[in-house]
């Protein structure tokens, strides 16, 4: 069972202020942020897909972009508003990112249950307004979000 901790709560909003930046820029309401194991920032960042016209551009790819070179990723946590699709899965598994906490994975599971498999340790919190926030951006943008996760 994951363990929720202090100031899990605080890491997911500095991931949802991310994503507000983002939708208010006219891109994917994702965001997501990457702290050390002592609750330290180490770098955040949104969806810039649309943006910046660059298909790799995650949140999760921007947030570790933003870290910079780490010697070891094994004790930071990686927090994003929605569960990571299997891209992004792929870089928290490649770097050996220890732990994931999720807010939304209502609207989207990704590779959630494939990294719990790999012993990352998943923190789903099910945050109600990044839900309705996802839902609804997903509503009115089917083909962007179609594009997005790499479905027709």
């Amino acid at each position: 069972m994951p363990t929720l901790y202090r100031g899990d709560r605080d890491k997911l909003n500095v991931a949802i202020d991310e994503a507000a930046a983002g939708l208010a820029e006219g891109g994917i309401p994702i965001g997501a942020a990457l702290f050390d194991s002592s609750g330290r920032l180490l770098g955040r960042g949104h969806n810039r897909r649309v943006q910046d016209g660059d298909a790799a551009m995650h949140a999760e790819t921007a947030a570790f972009h933003d870290a910079g070179r780490q010697r070891s990723y094994r004790d930071t946590t990686m927090v994003t508003t929605l569960a990571p699709c299997w891209y992004c899965s792929g870089l928290v598994r490649q770097f050996g990112i220890g732990r994931v906490i999720i807010g939304d994975d209502v609207n989207f599971e990704g590779g959630q249950d494939w990294l719990a498999e790999c012993g990352v340790e998943i923190v789903v919190l099910r945050d109600p307004a990044m839900i309705e926030t996802m839902a609804n951006f997903i509503r009115d943008n089917p083909a962007l979000w179609n594009e997005d996760i790499g479905e027709e």
